[in-house]
């Protein structure tokens, strides 16, 4: 009887843990108890490698250690992208001791934001094997390590390589992991912890352009990169604090096809790791182009406003507070552009195409101020709506491709991009020696902005009032798999004996071995 009222308790226990409802499957005969075994009974059945590989990754909490993962991305956006955009007030001090032009100093950001994108792709697929945490660690030792290298360069070709390439390629380690990881950590509440995340970037143009003008008064323009290198080590924290949640997606197949005793190739990998299957998905495609036109004019105000403001007629502190004005304006646009998306009174892809032409005709406006007090109303406006579209420009990304293959995604998208952002400065700093000031420069990234507008509105599904549901590409193999799965499900039946449900009551027990 102590034997009996153990199994009933124990069965009692399962049906508690395994939400079975107190039923469990019991057997016709007991001829066929007797060949399985009461263990057997109380079995709990397993999950198949396909529903295990299906889900990798546990749901997003939004909320709980995500904000923590938001406040990695805050720090990593302002050393990463705040201090892209406080680089002009180097500007002109390389082109003072070089004695170099106006275009070929512009390189140096360029090659910068060009090695950021181009090797996100890299950064993306390490992601997908080894996780975001060490990824996020090596990428801000290596930006550090470049700017402090940086600080001991004789020639612009030492600068191309320390601050363009090694740092370059540091950003790109941590940028797209830890964007990606927040996405990761929030569904309902995504935009508003992607402007939160953001808002890193306009609090670091608010308050590194007069401290980096102020550095390089006081230790020079050397002794300035090495406190920036200095603060760049920081983001190796910032990936410390990346927790994952669940196992890399590439290990995750693999696994599973080490237990189908499937071949896991070198290509296959690759393959998963990248996502190259996107570069024949037309939504993709599309909106690359569109952000690759967003790319080329955004970042030219933060190469040359500086230098605008100062060729004007503008001190350099006068010039130092325009950028501080269009950090503080580009935080207040990166928070309400979150907030107000989140209450899904309006698509993201249509407030994107409303911000960004704003965008572009404040830039248009910009050559028009020649007032100093114009001048810092026209970057107000340009620094809201710039901190508007950004946090929607990567929120747009799950919307087009699904959140299987948003990290993915992310890396080929600033893959592509890396062209707008590796002529965009260039081509301004070539027409300011063309014509001798940076007015057309101003309209050309403006013009840019609107034809990247005008991209975005031939998206699939772009007129519909309503976001279709996000596409995932397992629906086809799973449909294939179902149906399958139904026919050896209904031809393994036919031959079995059937098996009915019963309440836990009702199950004969007995004390006998």
């Amino acid at each position: 009887m102590h034997f009996q009222t153990n199994y009933i308790l124990h069965g009692i226990f399962y049906g508690i843990f395994t939400d079975s409802e107190s039923y469990i499957e019991a057997p016709v005969s007991s001829e066929r108890q007797r060949k399985l075994g009461k263990s057997a009974i109380m079995e709990k059945p397993q999950k198949t490698p396909e529903e295990q590989q299906s889900s990798p990754q546990m749901a997003a909490p939004d909320g709980g250690w995500g904000w923590v993962v938001v406040g990695s991305l805050f720090v990593s956006s302002a050393l990463v992208f705040g201090l892209i955009r406080s680089l002009g007030v180097f500007f002109v001090e390389f082109v003072q001791y070089f004695g170099e032009s106006a275009q070929a100093v512009s390189w140096i950001t360029s090659i910068g934001l060009a090695m950021q994108q181009l090797m996100s792709p890299i950064s993306a697929a390490a992601s997908n094997v080894y996780g975001a945490r060490p990824v996020v660690m090596m990428g801000g030792f290596l930006s550090g390590l470049g700017f402090i290298l940086a600080s001991q360069a004789t020639s612009l070709l030492h600068l191309y390589l320390t601050m363009g390439f090694i740092s370059g390629l540091g950003w790109a380690l941590i940028f797209t992991p830890t964007v990606a990881s927040v996405m990761q950590y929030f569904t309902l509440r995504r935009s508003l912890a992607m402007g939160l995340g953001f808002t890193g970037v306009g609090l670091a143009s608010f308050a590194f352009s007069p401290l980096f003008q102020y550095l390089v008064e006081a230790y020079a323009w050397r002794g300035a990169l090495l406190v920036l290198g200095g603060l760049s080590f920081n983001m190796i924290a910032c990936g410390a604090l990346i927790r994952p949640l669940g196992t890399p997606k590439v290990v995750v197949k693999a696994e599973n096809a080490t237990k189908l005793n499937k071949c896991s190739s070198l290509l296959s990998r690759i393959y998963e790791g990248f996502e190259t299957s996107l570069l024949s998905h037309r939504g993709f495609l599309t909106y690359s182009m569109a952000i690759t036109l967003f790319n080329a004019g955004y970042f030219i105000p933060y190469v040359h406003l500086v230098a605008h403001s100062r060729h004007i007629g503008f001190t350099e502190y006068q010039a130092a507070f325009v950028i501080s004005v269009t950090g503080v304006a580009d935080i207040v646009g990166r928070v309400a552009s979150g907030w107000f998306s989140d209450l899904g009174r309006m698509r993201m892809q249509h407030m994107l195409v409303v911000w960004t032409g704003l965008l572009g005709l404040s830039l248009m406006l910009i050559p028009v101020a020649v007032v100093y007090s114009g001048l810092l109303v026209v970057s107000v406006v340009y620094g809201f709506c710039a901190g508007a579209m950004t946090p929607l420009a990567f929120a747009v990304v799950p919307e087009i491709v699904g959140m299987e293959r948003m990290l993915g995604a992310l890396g080929l998208l600033q893959l592509i991009e890396s062209i707008g952002g590796l002529l965009g400065a260039p081509l301004s700093g070539w027409l300011k020696d063309y014509t001798g000031m940076y007015t057309v420069s101003f309209i050309a990234a403006g013009s840019f902005l609107v034809l990247g507008m005008l991209v975005t509105m031939t998206l699939p599904y772009f007129w519909s009032c309503t976001a279709p549901p996000p596409p995932s590409p397992s629906q086809k193999k799973s449909q294939d798999e179902s149906i399958e799965d139904g026919l050896l499900k209904k031809t393994l039946s036919s031959n079995s004996v059937p098996e009915i449900l019963c309440p836990l009551d009702d199950i004969p027990y007995s004390d006998k071995e």
